[in-house]
């Protein structure tokens, strides 16, 4: 399981952490569970989120991968929800276009563009695509919630006179 850490000075995101939670050395999927629990609740605590986001799964032809996959997103956001960091779930395909403009992005690609967006330096870049995905989801939750909101401005004379009593003599 991969994560990824943005900071945002002003309007410009950076990268802060990125990283994958080792699994493979627990043969219980439960003593999986468990880790990615503890790992999560340990970044939370680290780096104190505003905000959580994650990849929304994608349905597949393997029904136990799936519920598997279901089961550690849960752990996870139940970890973010025990300190009430909100979160937000994006489909691979919308995050592969916010960080390439194509959804059908290879994880080669998005991780390229992540580089370049972020700045980062190819050797700083871990090889596990799981941590670049996770970045990526990161990244699309920035851009989806930084769009500047578009002003709604009067509807007509009343309008403006009922929203700026103190201008109108």
């Amino acid at each position: 399981m991969g994560y990824g850490i943005l900071g945002v000075n002003g309007k410009k995101p950076q990268m802060i952490a990125m990283g994958v939670v080792k699994l493979d050395r627990f043969e219980s999927h439960y003593m999986r569970l468990r880790r990615i629990h503890e790992r999560v609740l340990g970044l939370i605590e680290q780096y104190l989120p505003d905000e959580m986001a994650i990849e929304a799964p994608f349905f597949g032809k393997n029904v136990q991968s799936m519920l598997k996959l279901g089961r550690a997103q849960g752990v996870a956001m139940t970890a973010a929800l025990m300190r009430d960091v909100p979160i937000a779930e994006y489909e691979p395909r919308k995050i592969k276009m916010a960080i390439t403009g194509n959804g059908a992005a290879s994880k080669e690609q998005v991780k390229e563009m992540l580089r370049r967006i972020l700045s980062i330096s190819a050797d700083s870049f871990l090889k596990e695509l799981d941590a670049t995905d996770a970045l990526a989801a990161a990244l699309c939750h920035f851009y989806e919630t930084s769009r500047p909101v578009a002003a709604s401005g009067p509807r007509s004379w009343k309008d403006f006179i009922a929203r700026n009593p103190d201008r109108v003599k």
